[in-house]
């Protein structure tokens, strides 16, 4: 058996395991996206982003107190400004979607793996793979087929405010600035205690905007609220050890995974029928996925090593 028939065998029996926690946070983070549309048909969003991460900061203190860990970290700085630009970015993306067509905001949005892949080449000095620019590509034109927004696909963009398109850009930027800070706290700090400082500077920044426009939740609403905090905690932990293990570029180039995950959601629960064009984008998505799991092909062995 030759060298690269070993490879490829490998690579089917075991994809990188950075990778592969990526696309559960892409799950997860579905699934929280699904909680919070059934949700917020009446609750302000703002209470939701509020009742999140409380539930949030709870499992997280309780998580680490478990572990025996210290939950004020080594790099306190650096895990603040983690918390503030992940609670920034969250912001002005539902600000983005408010004033934006969904499909526009989506595509500016889905702009932070490409951001965050410059970042880290700049910031830490990861090498952008050509593989890694050609799945961003692929993926970002699966999301466009996904979302189809009118200023491309046709259309009136008469509506669209330039401003918060700015907003919607620099939201992006925001969280591919996070997710470069959180690979930079791997070899700093615990995966539970960089997921505690998200919701933990939250809770201040959203408490007095969800105050003033409270809407008390029903049975029902609480559950979906309650589920909102679970599958966000799950997918926070899964993104901060993909991130660990992974190169940034490549990590977060999974989140398009997400977009193929709401397609099926709104199919299942809001008679929302993907047509050709969905088909034809999740499946670019997940072929990049399948492509980006493949691991780096290490040097050329020695034929004692073959």
């Amino acid at each position: 058996m030759t060298a690269s028939a070993v490879e490829r065998g490998r690579w089917l029996r075991r994809p990188s395991p950075g990778i592969a926690f990526m696309a559960i946070a892409a799950f997860m983070f579905s699934l929280m996206s699904l909680l919070v549309k059934l949700a917020g048909r009446r609750i302000p969003t703002m209470e939701i982003v509020l009742v999140r991460a409380s539930i949030n900061v709870v499992i997280s203190v309780a998580l680490i107190a478990r572990a025996g860990l210290s939950p004020f970290g080594n790099r306190r700085g650096l895990l603040l400004m983690r918390g503030l630009l992940g609670s920034l970015a969250l912001i002005g993306f539902f600000g983005a979607v408010v004033h934006l067509p969904l499909a526009e905001a989506t595509m500016v949005h889905y702009t932070n793996p490409a951001l965050t892949a410059l970042l880290a080449a700049w910031l830490l000095g990861e090498r952008v793979e050509g593989r890694v620019v050609g799945c961003v590509a692929a993926s970002l034109a699966g999301v466009a087929l996904i979302a189809r927004p009118g200023s491309i696909f046709g259309g009136s963009a008469a509506d669209i405010d330039p401003r918060w398109v700015g907003v919607g850009l620099v939201a992006a930027a925001l969280s591919a600035s996070a997710y470069v800070t959180v690979r930079k706290l791997r070899a700093s700090d615990h995966t539970l205690v960089v997921v505690l400082y998200f919701p933990m500077v939250t809770v201040p920044i959203a408490l007095p905007f969800a105050l003033a426009g409270w809407v008390w939740p029903t049975p029902a609403e609480w559950l979906a609220l309650a589920g909102v905090g679970v599958t966000t905690q799950i997918a926070q932990i899964a993104l901060t050890m993909g991130l660990a293990r992974e190169a940034a570029g490549r990590a977060t180039a999974v989140g398009y995974l997400q977009v193929a995950f709401a397609a099926l959601w709104g199919a299942l629960f809001f008679a929302e029928t993907p047509d050709a064009w969905s088909l034809a984008g999740a499946g670019l998505i997940f072929a990049s996925l399948v492509l980006l799991a493949r691991p780096r092909r290490a040097a050329s062995p020695s034929p004692t090593l073959a």
